[in-house]
């Protein structure tokens, strides 16, 4: 068993008490309101959500100095993580990062296979394929060794998927919430027509987690590193897409926001089994697991985002499969540039939304003109949802940067703060980066009319992608 280095626990000890004297004064409260003013104008409004301006994160690293204590960058980041959201900063968890369906999968059925009490599974898309069917009798099988298995599935992302697929399901115990019924008759709490569960995580036995961007479906069966098209997507490509597997007290936050939503959608009272076993320590990761609703006044992701990037000191990289920001997040993103801040972004050079591809390559021009650094992921359909901030500061989820995350979808993310799951990310990075083509201002100004004229289209329609 891996025990937490003293090193941690006095960094977490001044994260308590820097957090507890940001707490004796107000933050900004700046949240998007995504609603229009006119055609195709936003405008922004104060709202009850916090964020971290820099000058705020300023202050703290300030009071850190002032303290005698010396920091390093990773001292500050937990500082500033500490003083943002609600939901705990877990000590002794260990993160494994997952790139692609392949790794992800095998993962995923291992954890499934090594089950004893129960199985908790939360995805956007289940498809009645090759993999949906796989996971599917793996899920059967374990029921019917006495596991109980609970299955939350979002109506749209699993439109296409036949009702006899999950009536099998059913009919063997396993538990089954279509959450939010495209039919308003079918549904069994509120309905609301533009709310979408986007998560995507299975929990096994309260201990195991893994969580991401990977749906349940065989576009991921082929890796996005080797040059196979075998299982590629619409577009021929292989889906590149990442996700983490969490062991430790994070997974209890996890649990948590699943059942959350399982009792918001009127699930089947759940049967007594072990959901929160006494954690215990599996590694050195600092990690906080957050949750965002469509009904809550603000996203707690997008303001951890927010603030994390005022708070970045040298580096930001950006791996994102649909890219259609709100002004303030573009200005938080130009605003770091414009201090000095290393701002990489590898965005899709495809997508299986043609919309939302070119409302995104809509923001390119300003956010060129301030410094940022884009480049486009070639021969793959990129579909990762991650950052890495100074090397220390990591993001991995479901949460794409557009509207529809931060507004109208149940998102996921975990953050991890560490150099050691830093190093691996940044490393992913880099090996995106290999394969992709960079999009410079010269270039990107000498793009001819028609491309032009499908982003102002898309534009139109961002708020609703």
């Amino acid at each position: 068993m891996n025990l937490v280095p003293v090193d941690f626990l006095r960094r977490i000890a001044i994260t308590a008490f820097v957090a507890l004297i940001a707490g004796c004064s107000s933050l900004p409260v700046v949240t998007p309101d995504m609603a229009q003013a006119g055609s195709d104008a936003v405008q922004l409004r104060a709202s009850s959500g916090r964020v971290l301006s820099p000058q705020r994160s300023r202050e703290i690293i300030e009071r850190l100095a002032a303290g005698g204590t010396q920091t390093d960058i990773l001292t500050r980041h937990l500082a500033l993580e500490q003083a943002i959201a609600d939901g705990p900063l877990t000590l002794g968890n260990r993160a494994v990062l997952l790139q692609d369906g392949p790794a992800t999968y095998e993962a995923m059925f291992a954890a499934i296979a090594s089950a004893r009490d129960h199985i908790n599974m939360e995805t956007y898309i289940l498809e009645d394929d090759e993999v949906g069917r796989r996971f599917a009798d793996a899920l059967l099988r374990k029921q019917a060794e006495g596991v109980q298995v609970h299955l939350i599935y979002d109506s749209v992302g699993a439109i296409s998927t036949s009702r006899a697929f999950f009536n099998r399901l059913r009919d063997s115990g396993i538990r089954v919430v279509e959450f939010n019924p495209v039919n308003p008759l079918a549904a069994a709490a509120g309905w609301d027509i533009n709310a979408r569960d986007h998560r995507k995580m299975l929990i096994v036995d309260g201990k195991t987690a893994i969580m991401g961007g990977i749906n349940i479906s065989s576009v991921y069966s082929g890796g996005s590193l080797s040059r196979s098209r075998s299982s590629g997507g619409k577009q021929g490509l292989p889906w590149r897409d990442t996700d983490v597997l969490l062991e430790g007290p994070v997974v209890a936050t996890l649990q948590k926001l699943f059942f959350e939503t399982w009792a918001k959608q009127k699930g089947h009272a759940v049967e007594p089994r072990e959901y929160y076993p006494a954690p215990t320590p599996r590694g050195s990761a600092v990690v906080r697991a957050i949750g965002s609703t469509p009904d809550e006044p603000f996203s707690r992701i997008y303001v951890t985002l927010i603030s994390a990037l005022n708070s970045a000191e040298s580096e930001i990289l950006i791996t994102n499969a649909y890219f259609v920001p709100d002004p303030q997040f573009m200005e938080a993103l130009m605003n770091a540039a414009r201090r000095g801040v290393d701002v990489r972004m590898i965005l899709p050079s495809t997508s299986d939304s043609s919309l939302v591809f070119h409302a995104g390559r809509s923001k390119y021009d300003p956010l060129l003109r301030s410094g940022i650094r884009i480049y486009e992921r070639q021969d793959a359909l990129l579909h990762a949802k991650t950052i890495c901030i100074d090397g220390v500061w990591s993001t991995v989820g479901s949460t794409n940067l557009d509207w529809r995350s931060f507004l109208h979808n149940q998102e996921l993310t975990a953050v991890m703060l560490g150099t050691d799951f830093g190093a691996k990310m940044r490393a992913a990075f880099e090996r995106d980066l290999a394969a992709s083509a960079p999009i410079t201002l010269e270039e990107w100004q000498r793009r001819p009319v028609g491309t032009r004229l499908k982003e102002m289209f898309g534009r139109i329609w961002e708020y609703w992608l």
